[in-house]
């Protein structure tokens, strides 16, 4: 015969007190740590602003020297509905904190969100945000670099990344990849230095203002017609190398960033 602290009531009330007990030290420790989580997101944020953009190099710059180069540039917000840029009232207006601000979030909301249609998702993102913050790299008060946030479907997952842009509003000077869950090897060599480095000299536009940078299919022939607007394919990774071609076109294009680009490059 069963013991009363062996009765399923016992048992029952022991369980739900462990669990209790447990959540209880998550949920503190969950938030007790929110702040250095914050923090943390923020420093891989700018660390991956500052690859794109050629200012860290693994190995070589400290991860102390992160927030130091960062403050080298300038914070803008993008209203896509507007095709421009806010001045720093409107940004005040809109209630968007720079440190905060998460486009992917907001790309979730109706609210703060527009459906693509078919036509117009050739980056398979389904919605986009109405706002995106992009960074301005100024030396001696002039505009040297433009870094874009930049995000699409690939194989298996959504890539998502930063490109660097000369003052010309033309010339790729980087692009980096910080999340995806494309195949190791495969797809996954969107993180592979010796690929990333084929982007810096490239051209995004051609002479009719259309994008032409294009992830092709094998090797770019040197000395081609299009070779300044092409980029090796990734080897047996079709759809990655796919992906990262629609995401360009897209994000550079007159539905995100172009007309942007097109104002920047007119006040330089």
């Amino acid at each position: 015969m069963a013991t009363d602290k062996d009765s399923m009531k016992n048992i029952l009330i022991v369980a739900l007190s462990v669990c209790f007990v447990c959540s209880v030290i998550v949920s503190g420790t969950a938030v007790s740590l929110k702040p250095e989580r914050i923090a943390n997101k923020a420093l891989d944020r700018n660390k991956n602003i500052l690859i794109a953009a050629g200012l860290f190099e693994k190995g070589v710059t400290a991860e102390s020297e992160i927030d130091g180069l960062f403050e080298s540039f300038e914070i803008r917000v993008v209203d896509f509905q507007a095709k421009r840029m806010l001045s720093e009232q409107e940004v005040a207006d809109t209630g968007i904190d720079f440190g905060r601000y998460d486009q992917r979030k907001a790309a979730k909301d109706p609210a703060t969100s527009v459906a693509l249609s078919t036509r117009e998702d050739i980056a398979s993102i389904s919605r986009r945000a109405n706002y995106a913050i992009v960074y301005l790299l100024k030396e001696d008060g002039e505009l040297d670099r433009i870094v874009l946030p930049v995000h699409g479907y690939g194989l298996w997952s959504t890539l998502y990344g930063f490109i660097s842009i000369e003052s010309d509003g033309n010339t790729v000077s980087g692009i980096t990849f910080y999340e995806h869950q494309e195949t190791a090897g495969l797809g996954g060599e969107v993180d592979n230095p010796r690929w990333k480095g084929l982007w810096p000299g490239k051209e995004v536009y051609d002479e009719s203002g259309d994008v032409a940078l294009r992830v092709i299919k094998g090797a770019v022939v040197p000395g081609s017609a299009n070779a300044k607007h092409q980029i090796d394919g990734l080897s047996g990774a079709t759809l990655t190398s796919r992906g990262v071609r629609n995401l360009i076109e897209y994000w550079l294009g007159d539905q995100a960033f172009g007309p942007v680009i097109k104002e920047l490059r007119g006040n330089t």
